[in-house]
Parts: structure tokens; sequence; C-alpha cells
């Protein structure tokens, strides 16, 4: 119930008891086949003394692929505790460096030779069964480089100096995501505190792990979808990452409890603002509320809702576009022009309405096509045919009348 990003996975959050049950509604969902991983995050970093028999340490993060096949994942970025052992530095422009293994496992005879170490003139052999991850040739380039660490003394056996300007941005993501890394849950609900003051939600997920989600399955210019939206964790980490990184993603998040407007959205109005002595991360957002469905169950218009959205909905599900009230004098009908076809919506609230001769005398647009609808049709299918008419039956109990 978490995370999509718009073109590659689905981070679902469960905690152990939900596990086994849904993961089988998700390989129904999304085809077994895209499974990628369960990761484990560690959400508590001091145990329960209250719990029963074991105190929960971690939740579970299935991550599932639209197209296992086709979806690449980023690299999760570096931490200061990856980057502390690159501690040396030769001030030679080349920047801090780590000692390295210059061993491989995968045999070859071209590993097999000789390094001088031109402190004390000894020349070392890889062991007996392994060899150097580099040929002879590249070796001496590497000395000539000064690219080899000989030990502290300078009298030792060669190693490979690991720079870290040259090193990936990011390292390959685990399925272990530490507390110190991700936050916690009771770094979550502390944080929601310092934004909202008082207790007011239960159990917040820290939006640092929403970040860590995005990092691995977003793009600068994606759109986020949280469809469970709860205390506003998800927009929190887009805008938060969003100011880190100069990104354009934007976030679409779904909430149907009370606390919609007075949690959700006054967080990430707070967030934008900025709150305590945390500078606003800019942006903004819109807020919808949900008003009545259009349709019943019966699959009916639902009348009540007026004729004005009822115009609206009809326009967008035929041209995909934002409805304006058009500006060429026409039959009230007239809903307007798009790609030369010309739409009416011949629809009154307390009447049956009908598609004959009368109608298209009044219609005053020109166009390639016409698409009309009404509540009959007493045209024939030739003449539509001739004159490029199409009808469609308005979606109503006529009965009534």
């Amino acid at each position: 119930h978490k995370l999509l990003a718009e073109d590659g996975a689905i981070f679902i959050s469960i905690d152990d008891n939900e596990q086994a049950n849904l993961k089988l509604l998700c390989d129904e969902i999304f085809g077994g086949g895209n499974f990628v991983t369960n990761v484990i995050w560690e959400k508590n970093y001091s145990p329960r003394n209250d719990a029963k028999y074991f105190s929960a340490s971690h939740d579970f993060v299935v991550v599932y692929a639209k197209s296992k096949t086709s979806w690449k994942r980023n690299l999760a970025p570096r931490t200061d505790k990856q980057n502390k052992f690159y501690k040396h530095n030769d001030n030679d422009g080349r920047g801090l460096w780590r000692p390295d293994n210059v061993l491989v496992k995968s045999f070859s005879e071209s590993g097999v030779f000789g390094i001088k170490n031109p402190n004390n003139g000894k020349v070392y052999f890889p062991p007996k069964g392994s060899c150097y991850r580099f040929n002879e040739e590249k070796s001496k380039q590497m000395l000539a480089e000064n690219r080899f660490y000989f030990g502290k003394d300078g009298n030792g056996k060669p190693q490979l100096k690991r720079y870290l300007s040259e090193v990936n941005d990011g390292v390959v993501p685990q399925t272990i995501w530490k507390y110190d890394e991700v936050s916690h849950n009771q770094e979550g609900k502390k944080e929601l505190n310092k934004i909202i003051e008082g207790n007011v939600f239960d159990s917040p997920k820290p939006y640092q792990l929403i970040q860590r989600v995005l990092q691995i399955a977003a793009n600068p210019n994606d759109i986020i979808l949280d469809s469970f939206a709860g205390s506003g964790s998800t927009a929190h980490a887009v805008l938060n990452l969003n100011k880190t990184d100069n990104g354009n993603r934007k976030f679409i998040c779904i909430e149907m409890e009370d606390y919609a407007e007075t949690i959700t959205a006054e967080r990430v109005k707070r967030v934008i603002k900025g709150y305590g002595d945390n500078e606003g991360t800019g942006g903004g957002f819109d807020f919808y509320q949900l008003g009545q469905p259009l349709f019943h169950e019966d699959g009916n218009l639902n009348e009540s809702v007026g004729t004005a959205r009822i115009r609206k909905y009809v326009w967008y599900t035929e041209t995909k576009t934002a409805y304006e009230e058009p500006q060429q004098k026409d039959v009230n009908a007239y809903l307007g022009k798009h790609n030369d076809t010309a739409y009416y919506f011949h629809y009154e609230p307390e009447a049956v309405t009908t598609l004959n001769h009368e109608f298209l005398s009044g219609i005053k647009a020109k166009a390639e096509q016409y698409v009309i609808y009404a509540d009959n049709c007493l045209l024939t299918k030739e003449f539509m045919a001739k004159h490029h008419i199409i009808f469609k039956k308005i979606p109503r109990d006529i009965t009534k009348f």
C-alpha cells in the first residue's frame, strides 16, 4: 500500500504478519515473474519490553517491477560511513583513496607476474592459484603513476589505491536497510510532532525511508503515487529530494480518512514553508476533495452532480483535455470542437432528449465529424453515415419520464 514510481517499480511496506498474504496478492496483480526482492527495514532501534514473545525490529519492503525485464534501478547514494575509509591523500590532485585488494578470484595466466617494490627492491608474486586483477604492462603503468600502496613503512606487498573520485556516485542497493541510513518509526513520529504539535499519528513512516525508495526507483522528473498517504511522508520525501538535487518530481497523494486536510495536507504546507529550525523546501501542491460519484452502481449517470460537471466529464472522456465553455454560438448542447470533431451533449434533467432533424437544424458548427449524445435517435444509419454523425446514448434511466 505504498509507492509507485511512474515508469518503474512498486515498493510496498508491510509488517511480518502481512507478508505471506500480500506476497500472494502482489503475485496475482503484478505477476510472480515481476517480483524483484524483499527488503528488510530496521524500523526500531530499541526493544519493546511489552512484547509477548519477541520485539519486532523490522518490516518488509516488497519490491515489484512493472516489467522486471526492462526496469532499471538506480544506485543508492553513498553514505558518510562508506566514504570514511577513503582517508589517505597523496596531495597529487587525485584526492582521497583507500587501500584495496590487487588480487582477483577468476584465474588468468596474464595476471601471474612479479611486482617490484621500488622502496626495497623486493618482487611480489600473487599467491599460488590466484592472480593480479591486471596484466604486467598495466601494472608497470600503475607503478609509474604511483597507484600502488606498499604499507605504512613502504616495505610491504602491493595494494591498489582506490580513489574516491573514481568510484561510482552510488552503490548497489542492499536488501537490509539499517535505521541509521533510512531512519526508524520513532524518528518518523518525532519528526511529525515537530511539524504538527501533539501526538497526531500513531506510526508515521520516516520520510528518509521513502526518500531511499525514490532514490532507487524514481528519476528527477517522475510522478510518484501514494494511494494511502497517511501522514504525508511521501510528499515530504519528494519535496525534500527535489530541494536536495534540484529535481522536478511530482506527487499524487490520496487519503480517504478525515485527517487528510488537518494532518496530511497540513504537513505538506509546513514542509514547504519551513517548520521549527528546518528551512522550507519550496514547491507547492493542489488539494482536492472527492465529490459525489458521476455514476450510480447500475452504471447510470448520477444526475444530482449537475449538468456542468457531466458536460466536463463527457468532454474529457472524448478529448482527454480540460473543458472550457465554447465561445462559438450554437445550440445549448454544444460542448466544443476538437481535432475537427464537434461534440454535443443533448441533455435535459427533466425530459427525454432526441437526436432528430429538428435538433440538427439548429447546429452551426462546421466540422468533419459530429459526436452527439442524446437519450434517443430518430435518424437512419444511412443518413448519419452520409453526414458523419455518431450517436451516443446517454446512460440514464429514462423510464422515470
